[in-house]
């Protein structure tokens, strides 16, 4: 796996960037899944400052997203309530399109329909502030659509057997092998029940 302390030959200083609402899963799920890819070895970059954010993304931040190989984007109830994180989707989004950053979704206790629709809590809409203008909701609500259209993680039930689905997935980067991966650890961890995948 890749150093944090310099940038490797393609580029990247991290293998995974978390985009998570701290709120929501800092002390739960995001941590556990910190604490997994740490401890397989993955170079994993996790912001750890849940206060004073303001509006606008920390230049590292920024740095640390275009420097990682791969993002997880933990869409969580209350994600697409913080313009930060909706900033960080966009530019990992942009970071897939442009430079082959790998993006896995994973869908903590909310419907993917929900995300793609913006229905619920992904309902953004235009406030009485600075950044939350119908251009950006209207970007915001593009890059919604987008990550909910990604093969991803439907999280609902037992988090420890999609935690050693995602362990695995970071080793792929072809669509087929990400795939193939993924259903081949559903049938063997036999958790029907507590996880669902999204493909």
């Amino acid at each position: 796996m890749t150093s944090s302390s310099s940038p490797g030959a393609n580029g990247s200083s991290y293998d995974v960037f978390l985009s998570f609402r701290g709120e929501d899963t800092r002390y739960s799920f995001t941590d556990h899944l910190y604490k997994t890819l740490k401890r397989s070895g993955i170079d994993v970059f996790r912001d750890n400052d849940d206060i004073n954010r303001g509006e606008e993304l920390k230049p590292e931040i920024q740095r640390a997203i275009k420097e990682s190989r791969a993002s997880i984007v933990v869409l969580s109830e209350n994600y697409a309530t913080s313009s930060w994180c909706l900033d960080e989707l966009m530019l990992i989004l942009q970071q897939k399109r442009e430079h082959n950053h790998f993006v896995l979704p994973v869908f903590y206790h909310v419907d993917p329909s929900d995300v793609r629709k913006q229905n619920k809590t992904f309902a953004i809409e235009v406030k009485a502030s600075s950044k939350w203008t119908d251009h950006n909701v209207d970007l915001w609500k593009k890059a919604l659509k987008e990550v909910a259209d990604l093969a991803g993680m439907v999280l609902s039930g037992n988090a420890i057997a999609s935690l050693l689905v995602i362990q695995s997935l970071l080793k792929y980067n072809s669509t087929d092998a990400t795939c193939l991966t993924i259903w081949q650890l559903y049938i063997n961890l036999n958790m029907e029940q507590n996880f669902g995948l999204y493909l």
